[in-house]
C-alpha cells in the first residue's frame, strides 16, 4: 500500500528535536524526562528531519560509488539508519519479518510486518509500504521456497522499474532460500551490503552527534540512579534492572548485553549479571552496551568498590593500570592515524595482563558497536585489518585488567568523537574515587 501524504505531521507544534508534539503519535522518541534533563544541561536536541535526510543520502552515496541499482536491508539497525523506521527491533534481529528496499535512483519501499504500515506514516523518506512476504521458517514453514520466490518477484519488479537495466543489488543479510530465489530471477546479489552500510554509518553528521550526546547524557543520568542503588546486599540482577529502567523511562531502546559482575565474577571478564549478592569490598564492573535515545549506542564501562570500606592495594593497582590504559590510548587519537598505528602504539600492558586483555583495543560506535575493530598487537596477524581514522568517526577506548587465576578484575571504557584537531571525549561519568590512587 502507498503511504498517505501526511498533512497530519505538519498540524502539530514541534518538540525540540523537530518531531511532532503529539502525545498520541506512533513515532518513538525521548520522553519529557530526557528533554528536561538536556535542557538543564544546555544540550541541544538534534533536528531529526535533517538527521534522517543525511543518513539516507550517505547510503545512496555508497550505492552510486559501487554502481548498484539499490540495496535490500534486513538488519533492523540498517532500517533505523536509512529510514528511522522501527518495529519490534530485537524480535526482527532473529526473524526476518521486515525488509527495506532502497533504489539508488528511485523510491524507498518498506516491506513491513502484517498490519504495521501505520508505523511508517510519520517518515517522509519512505515512499511506499507493503506487507512483507516472510520466508523464514517460522513464518513460511514448508512453503519457504514459494514465499521467497514471491518476495523475489516483488524485488525483481522494483529493479525493472527503477534500476535502469542494472541488476546489481546489495544485500546486508538474507536467508539462503532467498538468495537462491534471487539467483533464479537473475538478480545479481552483491554480498557486501553490510560493508556498504557500515561505511555509510561511519562518518557522523552534526545532528547525529547531537543525538549521540543526548543519548550519552541520558545514559549518564541513568548511571547515577544505578550508582545510588549499588549497595552491599543487592543482587547483580536487581542492580542491572536499574540501568534498564533508567534507559527505558528516558526513551531509550534496549541494552545489548547484561555484562555486569561483582567480586570473583569480575575475573575473567564477560560474565553477565546473575543472582549473586554483592558483598562489602567487592569490585562491581559494568559495560553499559546501551542502545539509548534515538537508537544511538552509549558504550562505556566503569568499576566501583561496593560499600564504604577502603580499596585494597591490589584493587587500586588493577584500576590504575586500566585507567592509564584508556587515558594514554585516547591521547593518541587524531585523523590520519592508521589502525595499525593504534594497535602498536600507546599504553602497553604488562605481560601478566595480556592473556585476559579485552578483545579489542578500540572499536567504532554509532547505532551499535560498529566498524572498525582495532585489535591488540597479539591479534594483528590472525585477525586485524588496516584503515585510517577520519574526523566524524566515533570510537570506544577499552581496557580490561585482570590476571589469570586472579579473583577480581577492572573494566573501563570511554566513548569519543574524532575531530579535525584530535578527539572529543563524549562520556564524562566520573570514576570511583575510592579506587583512584
Amino acid at each position: 500500500m502507498n503511504k498517505p501524504v501526511s498533512a497530519l505531521r505538519s498540524s502539530f507544534s514541534r518538540k525540540p528535536d523537530n518531531t511532532p508534539d503529539n502525545n498520541d503519535r506512533f513515532e518513538i522518541g525521548p520522553s519529557q524526562i530526557a528533554f528536561d534533563e538536556w535542557e538543564a544541561l544546555g544540550l541541544p536536541a538534534p533536528d531529526m528531519v535533517a538527521l534522517r535526510e543525511y543518513r539516507l543520502q550517505r547510503v545512496r552515496q555508497q550505492l552510486r560509488k559501487h554502481d548498484y541499482a539499490g540495496i535490500l536491508l534486513f538488519d533492523p539497525l540498517n532500517h533505523r539508519y536509512a529510514t528511522d523506521s522501527t518495529n519490534m527491533q530485537l524480535w526482527i534481529t532473529h526473524n526476518s519479518a521486515r525488509a527495506c528496499f532502497i533504489a539508488t535512483e528511485g523510491p524507498v519501499v518498506m516491506f513491513d510486518f502484517h498490519n504495521c504500515a501505520h508505523l511508517n506514516h510519520h517518515l517522509p523518506l519512505i515512499d511506499e509500504v507493503r506487507d512483507m512476504t516472510g520466508f523464514f521458517y517460522f513464518s513460511a514453514g514448508s512453503r519457504a521456497e514459494e514465499m521467497a520466490g514471491r518476495f523475489a518477484g516483488e524485488i525483481d519488479e522494483l529493479l525493472r522499474q527503477h534500476g535502469g537495466g542494472n541488476r546489481r543489488l546489495a544485500v546486508d543479510r538474507m536467508e539462503i532460500v532467498g538468495v537462491r530465489e534471487f539467483d533464479k530471477m537473475k538478480i545479481e546479489v552483491m554480498h557486501d551490503g553490510m560493508a556498504l552500510m557500515e561505511t555509510a554509518r561511519e562518518i557522523k553528521s552534526d545532528n547525529e552527534m547531537k543525538a549521540m550526546r543526548c543519548a550519552v547524557a541520558a545514559c549518564e543520568a541513568t548511571l547515577s540512579d544505578f550508582e545510588n542503588a549499588l549497595v552491599p546486599g543487592i543482587s547483580e540482577n536487581e542492580l542491572w534492572a536499574h540501568l534498564h529502567f533508567g534507559n527505558i523511562k528516558r526513551g531509550g531502546d534496549w541494552i545489548e548485553t547484561r555484562i555486569l559482575s561483582s567480586g570473583p565474577r569480575t575475573n575473567p571478564w564477560m560474565a553477565e549479571c546473575g543472582p549473586r549478592i554483592i558483598q562489602p569490598g567487592d569490585l562491581v564492573a559494568l559495560d553499559t552496551d546501551l542502545i539509548g535515545v534515538y537508537g544511538y549506542c552509549v558504550d562505556m564501562s566503569r568499576t566501583w568498590l561496593a560499600g564504604d570500606g577502603k580499596a585494597t592495594a591490589y584493587q587500586k593497582e588493577l584500576f590504575g593500570v586500566a585507567y592509564d590504559h584508556i587515558m594514554e590510548n585516547m591521547e593518541l587519537l587524531k585523523p590520519g592515524l592508521t589502525f595499525k598505528d593504534l594497535t602498536f602504539g600507546g599504553h602497553q600492558l604488562d605481560q601478566k595482563y595480556r592473556p585476559l586483555q579485552y578483545g579489542v583495543k578500540y572499536h567504532g560506535v554509532g547505532l551499535c558497536d560498529e566498524y572498525p575493530a582495532i585489535y591488540y598487537p597479539e591479534a594483528w596477524d590472525a585477525s586485524a585489518y588496516n584503515g585510517v581514522l577520519e574526523a566524524g568517526m566515533c570510537l570506544c577506548v577499552e581496557a580490561y585488567i585482570g590476571e589469570v587465576g586472579g579473583n577480581e578484575g577492572v573494566k573501563l571504557e570511554n566513548q569519543v568523537l574524532i575531530t579535525d584537531q584530535g578527539y572529543e571525549l563524549l562520556t564524562h561519568f566520573h570514576f570511583d574515587q575510592k579506587l583512584m590512587s
